[in-house]
């Protein structure tokens, strides 16, 4: 007879009171040894690292990282070899990306049983490839999209305030070019801009004259008049962790690196074959068999392929306005954004809002302290959305481009860093793929077997979408159940327990770091911005116990200690140098190839103890098996 969760728990926190951890030996013997290579020892590591690496260790060394008593997802079975290892749940969703993570967050929290798996690591795809924007969408007025435009604008402050630490307010320059538009135009959309939506703490916009303003200083002389608005930054990948930990603490559970590799109808649901991948090699480590009874594809570039190659759907659905005649509605037109990253253009805290001559528009923002962020370009994208790289006529249409506006002139030379991704955008017939709509289909069917799928989209209406999701999915199901989310933080969102009285965002986040600084004194001003901005309330946790620095562990790279790579680890899915690097953070741009590769070979070393982080679920243990 199979125990429960429980007293499984109960019986090896017994065992291991009596039998000290070999898994907590091998790590700390292993960490040892990566800091004796690069001149430490052994005594660097303190309490707060022991207590970490105690949450790596699999079942047999570790009880921390079960779920919740009563979390949703039971395992059935467990086979070995080619028998199957079953496992019950309401709703599977595939895609680890905004949408995906968005959608398992809001199920979970509704109360149904979810697993979301996403065959690579979270948000690594089109949901960290974004210009990083919470946004309207100015430019979607004069594609007189006012639908998407007012919904977006209503999402801006509700996402604002949800995660004042990962997202905050950005104002932005507009440099009036007579040639493209008038100036009553500007004016009237901006006013359109301002009052589509209620605006709490969001300032309008204004005219500004470019000549007498700091603003204006970066700009060739001939850009005297401009006009300044407000929208919101966000840290997308960021953003995309924290939706799938939020998921994860309400009960669901998350399998990165694992791949839907077959999906068929089964009594009262379907039944999916899930393939776990080794986050170094790739190579597959487990095969898992899961009942669902409903699912989400969220698969993003991959949604078409996923519905009709994998789960054998034809994708065809009821019309959405303007899709053409014959073709498939919820098709995907999918459109490369690229961007690049410069040393810093200009030294104020606004971003500009540029038109090149062919229209599109193009942004230089603000980015990590001391780099600028240019993008994006729109190119129709027909080959593997897995690999995706920006070209050389992309980046020197960006250079180009800016070179109308700014007196300091860019070449592809200047290019420290780029990315690009591929928008899974709804096929409107547009003829340009910069006009295509940025809005979003959600799919609905309950045959052969209740699915969803999620057509488009743009990252601001994220919360929006999966809140409509769940509504779909409830009704699948034949369970009408609460909306939530709206007023929800997200992790390290809610800083009420630590400030006295909460205000606006930016003013928040500021408080919260202040006050961190006079609860660790020790704690230096930079790290203490950069782990307010990327935890939140949540860096309290990382320094729980932590008196000074030593305690911290050793420094793999400058201000990255043990500490914090062990917390990405067990509570954030990072496997691997690039998903702490590259997603988690951005300390990747900041780092030398010889820091880069400490992170990586510090994950090397634990690799050497063996398992991998999961979060939260039985489910997720057993995997590792």
């Amino acid at each position: 007879m199979q125990r429960s969760l429980s007293e499984n728990v109960a019986t090896q926190k017994k065992a291991n009171a009596q039998v000290p951890s070999p898994g907590l030996h091998r790590a700390r013997h292993t960490l040892a040894s990566i800091a004796h290579k690069r001149g430490g020892h052994p005594g660097t590591m303190g309490p707060t690292v022991d207590r970490l690496i105690a949450w790596e260790m699999p079942l047999s060394d570790a009880t921390d990282r079960v779920s919740p008593e009563g979390a949703a997802v039971t395992p059935a079975s467990v086979g070995r070899g080619s028998g199957p290892m079953d496992h019950h749940c309401d709703v599977l969703v595939v895609g680890g990306g905004i949408n995906g993570a968005g959608i398992a967050r809001d199920l979970a929290g509704r109360g149904w049983s979810v697993l979301l798996c996403e065959q690579d690591d979270l948000a690594s795809h089109t949901s960290s490839a974004s210009t990083k924007l919470i946004h309207g969408g100015l430019r979607y007025l004069e594609h007189r999209e006012f639908s998407l435009v007012r919904k977006a604008l209503q999402e801006r402050e509700v996402l604002l305030r949800s995660a004042p630490h990962v997202m905050w307010p950005l104002r932005f320059v507009l440099p009036h070019d007579a040639s493209m538009r008038p100036v009553w135009m500007i004016r009237l959309g901006l006013w359109l801009y301002d009052h589509l939506a209620r605006r709490e703490f969001l300032p309008g916009s204004h005219a500004v004259s470019l000549r007498d303003s700091p603003l204006g200083e970066p700009l060739l002389p001939g850009w005297t008049q401009g006009f300044v608005y407000s929208d919101g930054w966000v840290d997308d990948a960021r953003l995309v962790a924290l939706c799938a930990l939020d998921a994860a603490e309400r009960g669901a559970q998350v399998l990165t690196r694992t791949r839907a590799e077959r999906v068929v109808p089964d009594v009262g649901g379907w039944r999916v074959e899930l393939s776990r991948r080794d986050a170094g090699t790739g190579r597959e480590t487990r095969r898992l068999a899961v009942r669902a009874r409903a699912i989400v594809n969220a698969a993003g570039p991959w949604a078409e392929q996923l519905l009709r190659d994998t789960m054998g759907v034809p994708p065809e659905a009821p019309k959405r306005g303007g899709a053409p005649s014959g073709a498939p509605a919820g098709a995907l037109r999918l459109v490369k954004g690229s961007h690049i990253v410069v040393r810093k253009l200009f030294q104020h805290d606004h971003a500009y809002i540029f038109q090149g001559r062919d229209r599109r528009i193009i942004f230089a923002i603000p980015y990590e302290r001391d780099f600028t962020l240019i993008g994006t370009t729109d190119v129709e994208f027909k080959d593997d959305p897995a690999h995706v790289a920006i070209d050389a006529d992309e980046t020197a249409y960006l250079c180009r481009e800016l070179g109308r506006y700014l007196r300091r002139p860019i070449v592809p030379s200047d290019v420290v860093w780029s990315y690009a991704g591929v928008r899974p955008l709804l096929d409107d017939a547009k003829g340009s793929a910069s006009a295509v709509t940025r809005d979003y289909l959600l799919q609905a069917q309950a045959r052969p077997a209740p699915w969803l799928t999620v057509w488009g989209g743009k990252l601001t209406t994220f919360r929006l979408l999966s809140e409509q999701a769940a509504d779909q999915v409830g009704a699948l199901l034949g369970e009408s159940r609460r909306a939530w989310t709206d007023t929800a933080p997200l992790p390290g969102g809610d800083l009420s327990d630590v400030l006295d009285e909460l205000r606006d965002p930016a003013s928040d986040i500021t408080a919260f770091q202040v006050q961190l600084r006079q609860r660790h004194p020790w704690l230096d001003l930079g790290l203490a911005k950069r782990w307010s901005r990327a935890y939140g309330s949540r860096a309290l946790r990382l320094l729980d116990g932590v008196s000074s620095r030593s305690d911290l562990g050793a420094e793999i790279a400058p201000d990255l200690y043990e500490a914090e790579l062990f917390y990405l680890r067990r509570q954030e899915w990072a496997l691997t140098a690039d998903d702490v690097l590259w997603r988690r953070s951005k300390l990747g741009l900041h780092y030398t190839p010889a820091q880069r590769q400490a992170v990586a070979d510090w994950f090397a070393g634990l690799g050497q103890v063996g398992g991998q982080a999961f979060h939260h679920s039985e489910l997720t243990r057993s995997a590792a098996v």
